[in-house]
Parts: structure tokens; C-alpha cells; sequence
């Protein structure tokens, strides 16, 4: 009986098919397996009689049967009516609350609020993030002015964005920031890897980041190429031996999309389009293409990969990354505004480099003020593929959107 229900109720397999039930089917469900059960009574009844003529008067067990046929169809009648009226309760009280989009807690609520605050967000998940960090680094060994060098560069400072998209991503699917975690790391391992490459002689030259000297500065330019390449085998190791419960076909994809956007499809194109261009005139579509894999891709990585590690379905990665691509390329917009206007003190490097080195820039192109309006743009078409899902969820992603927009350095 309770298989049969089952199948009945849950044609197809699975309970996650009670996403496209409604009343009338469930009732219409019931009603017939009412009227199955009492004519299975019935039939039975009825062999019993046919029996029992042998053996018993014929007035008699007539009489019994007529009995208990008429106590059955009251039973029947009973048994339907109780079931469609726990329907009514079901379907009042459960089942509605079960269909309502999920919401996805942000942590924030510490005094009662509901209202996301971003700076408490960000603040709780840069902790979780630099304690990671710090627990993977390797112990000081053979190796040991390399181990010094890694840890120089990677806890010396920085917001965490990268990472802090990634987890918020996977939670915007329904996943856990556990489950994000590692992949989170190393896509601030890869960026820091990145960082210390574009500062040396032979790329930016830059002898500042983030407030400190550059690697190259700090521990000489052999043993900064090495700490990066250390950095990105460190990040694709902590990826593989620490992620849990995820299954290995999503590990497979994030790694794919991870590795796409630092190679040949990111940034290290990025990057020699970059030093190609460099004294030349740049249209505004080709320096656009540059800074997409330049510094796009692998924030755009970092929201896919989030995604797909929190199980998200296909259109909902597509929808991230359409969000994703427009932040990317607002983080370099917003960079190159913020070197013609901010000091090397704020933005803890070498204050206008770009115009320097005659790079072509947003700034140079648009003006500072089309710069300012192109990233406002780019903020709305971000904003504008989150309102295909629920507000509550999308909360944290669309505030990091405007926190891009709006940072101070």
C-alpha cells in the first residue's frame, strides 16, 4: 500500500518530485486508491461467499457478507473523507512554506538585525579565509627562505575579495563555506602568485604591494619567480587533498575553470597583451579583451567555481558567471580610476604607474568621468543577473558588487 501511494504520489522517482504536485492531483491520487482498496475488499468478500456455501446455511453467511460489505463502504467513505481533510492542513500549513525559494543565512544576524551588512560579512569571512591561509603554508624546512618568502606575500595585507566571492557564491547555491574553503584559499594563492610575477623588473616593475616591498625587493627576483611557482602548486594541492564532500565530476569542472583562467584563456594572455600594448594606441573593445583576462577571469573563476562547488545547476553557473564577467572588468576599471586619483599610501603600490608606462587605460580612453559612468554600467548589468533569483539570497554578491564599485582604494 505504501509503495503504491509512493508511486502513485511520486511518479518519475524521488520525494523531489513533490516540487510539481498540487491538491487536485494528490486528492484525485487518493480518492482512486480508496475505491481500489474497497474493491480489493470487496473481491475478497465475495471469494469468501463462494466458499462458505458448502458450509454454512446460504441465509446466513449471506447475511454476514452483506454486513460487512455495508461496514466497508462506510469505512471507505470515512477513511476518504479523513484523508482530504489532512489534506487541507497539508496543504495550508506545509507544503506552501516547503515551495517558498530557500534562503540562505549570511551569518550576520549577531544583534537581531535582518538587514546584511557587508562590512560584518566580509569581516567574518576574510577571518575564516586568513586562518586558512595561515594553517596551509608550509612548515619552514630545506626550503626555508622560499616557506619565509611564500608567507611574506600572502599574509602581508588584502580585502580577500577573490575568496570572499567564491564562498559567497557556493552559499548563494545552498552550499557551505566549509565546502568552498579550500577552493576559496587558492584562488588567493593564484592571485598572490600572480601579484608577485607583475611586479617584477621584467612585467610592472613595481617595488610596492600592498603597503610592503615586492617580493623581488624583499628576497631577491630568483627567489620571488620561484616562491610564485611554489604558490601555484601549493593552491591545486590544497584544492584536491582538503575539499570535502563534493563529488569528484564538480571538483573536476572547478579545477577546469580554475586552471582556464590562469593559462593561455586568462590571465597570462591577459598579461602579455598587456606588455604588447604597451606605447601603443589601444582601441577601447582591445583594452576591454586585456583586462577580461587580465584580471577578469580569475574573479570571474572565483564565483563560477563557488558555484559549482555548492552544486549549482547549470543555468544558475551561467547566470554567475554573466555577474561575474561584469564585476571582473569593473575591478579593473575602478582600479585604473583609483591610480590617477588615489596616493601610493592608500593604495599600497606605486600611485600612477599606468600613465607612467603610457598604458592604455579606462581614464586615458573614456576620460575619468566616462570611466566613472562605463562603471556604474557595468555595476547594473552585474545587479541586473542577480534579480533572476531571490533578494534574500543574492544579497551578499550584490553588495560585493557595489562594495567593487565603491572602494576607497
Amino acid at each position: 500500500m505504501a509503495s503504491s501511494l509512493a508511486k502513485n504520489l511520486f511518479p518519475g522517482g524521488g520525494l523531489a518530485s513533490h516540487l510539481y504536485l498540487n491538491e487536485k492531483n494528490i486528492t484525485t491520487q487518493l480518492e482512486f486508491m480508496v475505491i481500489q482498496f474497497q474493491y480489493y475488499i470487496t473481491m475478497k468478500l465475495e471469494r469468501v461467499n463462494k466458499a462458505l456455501d458448502k458450509v454454512m446455511p446460504l441465509r446466513l453467511h449471506r447475511k454476514l457478507v452483506s454486513i460487512a460489505l455495508t461496514y466497508t463502504s462506510m469505512l471507505m467513505h470515512v477513511l476518504s473523507f479523513l484523508l482530504n481533510l489532512a489534506l487541507m492542513f497539508i496543504f495550508a500549513e506545509s507544503w506552501s512554506s516547503k515551495l517558498e525559494p530557500k534562503k540562505i543565512s549570511t551569518e550576520l544576524e549577531s544583534n537581531g538585525s535582518r538587514a546584511f551588512k557587508l562590512e560584518d560579512y566580509m569581516k567574518c569571512k576574510a577571518e575564516k579565509v586568513n586562518k586558512a591561509l595561515v594553517e596551509l603554508l608550509p612548515q619552514k624546512g630545506s626550503s626555508e627562505k622560499i616557506c619565509e618568502s611564500m608567507a611574506y606575500s600572502l599574509l602581508s595585507g588584502g580585502k580577500r575579495i577573490r575568496p570572499i566571492l567564491c564562498i559567497a557564491a557556493c552559499e548563494f547555491v545552498g552550499g557551505k563555506d566549509s565546502a568552498a574553503m579550500p577552493l576559496a584559499c587558492a584562488m588567493e594563492i593564484i592571485h598572490t602568485s600572480s601579484l608577485i610575477i607583475d611586479d617584477l623588473p621584467c612585467m610592472d616593475d613595481d617595488d610596492l604591494r600592498r603597503g610592503n616591498p615586492s617580493s623581488h625587493k624583499k628576497y631577491g627576483e630568483g627567489v620571488a619567480i620561484l616562491t610564485s611557482t611554489a604558490l601555484t602548486c601549493l593552491a591545486f594541492e590544497h584544492v584536491v587533498s582538503k575539499t570535502e564532500n563534493v563529488s569528484q565530476y564538480r571538483m573536476v569542472q572547478a579545477i577546469s575553470e580554475l586552471v582556464s583562467a590562469v593559462g593561455l584563456d586568462g590571465l597570462v594572455s591577459g598579461q602579455f597583451m598587456d606588455l604588447d600594448c604597451e606605447g601603443k594606441e589601444v582601441a577601447l573593445e582591445k583594452l576591454k579583451n586585456i583586462h577580461v583576462l587580465k584580471t577578469g577571469r580569475l574573479l570571474e573563476a572565483a564565483v563560477v567555481c563557488g558555484a559549482i562547488i555548492g552544486g549549482a545547476r547549470g543555468d544558475e553557473v551561467e547566470r554567475l558567471r554573466k555577474y561575474a564577467y561584469c564585476i571582473g572588468l569593473l575591478f579593473q576599471v575602478v582600479d585604473d580610476i583609483l591610480d590617477e586619483t588615489q596616493s601610493a599610501e592608500k593604495l599600497g603600490k606605486t600611485a600612477g604607474k599606468d600613465l607612467a608606462s603610457d598604458k592604455a587605460t579606462f581614464p586615458k580612453l573614456l576620460g575619468l568621468d566616462g570611466a566613472k559612468k562605463y562603471a556604474k554600467e557595468l555595476v547594473d548589468q552585474a545587479v541586473k543577473e542577480l534579480g533572476h533569483f531571490d533578494s534574500a539570497r543574492a544579497a551578499p554578491l550584490y553588495h560585493l558588487a557595489h562594495f567593487i564599485l565603491n572602494r576607497p582604494w
